[in-house]
Formats: structure tokens, C-alpha cells, sequence
């Protein structure tokens, strides 16, 4: 009875931190409706004063706001489950809710400056990026547990350090070809050498990895481990092909900026919420069985 009301009591206070969050964005949505252009539909007027695509645009609009209250939804889900997996697996959970909280955070911020200047913000963009993609590769060893992690290096470097040099470069390389700082296309292929890193550290839907053995993950949970390699080698295909979309790299003439962001946008909800949502299905599954 104890634990119940204690899962209650956690329950009620992180609904109202959420409620009182959301009621703190609210206030300064108003406080930025007031100074931008509103339409008579109640959208931002350069939505719909008829230049360029505006189809494209209300897509774009759409999908970050999408994507603020998609993130968002799924902060509060993996925070509510968190208590219900077995305590091993809490901090699964728990990077799981930082990675969408961070990023309903950023898309809050980049919806807001898309909405008041029509501009796709790349810093709010690769600020999120630094920080929520190395703790997605951290998802291995919190989920698989600390005996599947070898202790196999490379160039002196074991598998976090893999995946957070890997991590930096991908997002730096990507941010200094999209920032105009460098040749866009030497950014595109330093920039996948980070990925690469990654992938070889955590392995792939067919192998182990550098710094993941197969052989040590328990039966119930080698579904999910394979499922968010899946998400590394083919939905994180998705941002490079972003990339090519960004107006600084111009693959062609037809690209622009609302593209790019619809392309990124889409990959960061499928990824960042499908990599939450199969972790948190491995992590019910081995509590099951050791319940």
C-alpha cells in the first residue's frame, strides 16, 4: 500500500510541474503573439500573405509545433513509467525523458522564431543536437547493462568516449558545413565519420559492436537493443538527407530552408521518441521477468 501511494504521490508532482510548465510557455506564447504579425485565420501573417509556398510553410509551422507537444507528451509518459520497471532499469527511463524534454525545450524556442521571422533556427537546432545525441548512445549500457559493455578500446578510447567523440564530431562537422564555415560537403563526410564511430561502438541490427557483446544481453531485452541500433543506422539516415536540403548546401535550386526542417523535424520525433518508446518496451519486458 505504501509503494502505491508512493507511485501515486510521484505521479501527482510530476503532472504539476508538467501543467505549471506548460502554463509558463503559455504565458510567454501570449507575451510573443503580441508583438508578431497575426492573420485574420489567427496564424503568423507570413504564413499566409500569399509569397512563396505557403503549403510548405504551414507544414513547417505545423511540424514544429508538432514536434514541441509530441516531445513533450512523451517527457511525461517516460517520467510517470519510470517507476513502473524494475529499478535497473530506471535510469533507461530516465535518459529517455531527458532526451524528449530537452529537445520539447528546443522546438518550443525554434517554432517561436520560425513563427516571429520566418527564420529556421540551426543553433536552436544543433544546440539540442550536442546534447541529446550522446545520450542516446548512452541508452546502451543503461539498457543492455554494465556486463554487455566490453571493455574493448580503441585508439585508447572505450565505448562512451567512442560515442561521445563520435557524437561531437558528426554535430560539429554538420553545424560548420550548414554555418557556411567550412566546405559543405567535407562537413557532410567528416561529419560521418562521427556517425560511423557511433555505429561501431553500439553495432549493428546484425552484429555486435565494438563496446556491446551480444552474447552477455539478456534474451528479453536483445529485441529493443537491435531496434535502436535500426534507429541509428537507418532513421538517423534521415538527417543527412536533411543536410543536402540546408539552403547553405544548395544540392539543387528547388531546396530551402522549410524542406530541411521538415526532413529534420520528422526525423527527430520518429528517433527521439521511437528510441524512448522501444527502450521502455525492452525495460517492461525484462521487469516482467524478474518480477
Amino acid at each position: 500500500m505504501e509503494n502505491i501511494n508512493s507511485r501515486l504521490s510521484t505521479r501527482t508532482i510530476v503532472l504539476a510541474l508538467t501543467v505549471t510548465c506548460l502554463a509558463l510557455v503559455a504565458t510567454q506564447s501570449v507575451s510573443a503573439v503580441e508583438t508578431m504579425e497575426i492573420g485574420e485565420d489567427g496564424l503568423p501573417m507570413f504564413l499566409t500573405d500569399g509569397e512563396g509556398n505557403d503549403n510548405l510553410e504551414m507544414l513547417t509551422f505545423f511540424t514544429f509545433f508538432l514536434g514541441y507537444i509530441a516531445m513533450g507528451a512523451a517527457f511525461v509518459f517516460f517520467i510517470v513509467e519510470r517507476n513502473n520497471v524494475a529499478p535497473e532499469y530506471r535510469t533507461t527511463m530516465t535518459i529517455s525523458a531527458l532526451i524528449v524534454g530537452i529537445a520539447a525545450f528546443h522546438y518550443y524556442y525554434m517554432r517561436g522564431v520560425y513563427a516571429d521571422y520566418g527564420t529556421v533556427s540551426i543553433e536552436y537546432r544543433y544546440m539540442d543536437w550536442i546534447i541529446t545525441v550522446p545520450l542516446m548512445a548512452l541508452k546502451f549500457p543503461s539498457l543492455v547493462g554494465k556486463d554487455a559493455i566490453t571493455d574493448n578500446k580503441f585508439a585508447g578510447m572505450g565505448f562512451t568516449a567512442i560515442c561521445f567523440l563520435g557524437a561531437l564530431i558528426m554535430i560539429g562537422f554538420g553545424y560548420a558545413g550548414e554555418a557556411g564555415m567550412m566546405n559543405e560537403y567535407l562537413a557532410l563526410v567528416l561529419g560521418g565519420m562521427g556517425w560511423a564511430m557511433i555505429i561501431v561502438a553500439t553495432g549493428t541490427p546484425w552484429t555486435s559492436g565494438l563496446g556491446v557483446d551480444n552474447s552477455k544481453i539478456a534474451p528479453e531485452l536483445m529485441w529493443s537493443t537491435n531496434a535502436l541500433r535500426w534507429f541509428i543506422v537507418v532513421g538517423w539516415i534521415i538527417y543527412p538527407i536533411g543536410y543536402l536540403f540546408s539552403p547553405e548546401v544548395a544540392i539543387s535550386e528547388a531546396v530551402n530552408q522549410e524542406t530541411m526542417a521538415v526532413l529534420y523535424n520528422s526525423a527527430d520525433m520518429i528517433n527521439k521518441i521511437g528510441f524512448g518508446v522501444v527502450a521502455w518496451m525492452g525495460a517492461k519486458k525484462a521487469s516482467a521477468m524478474v518480477a
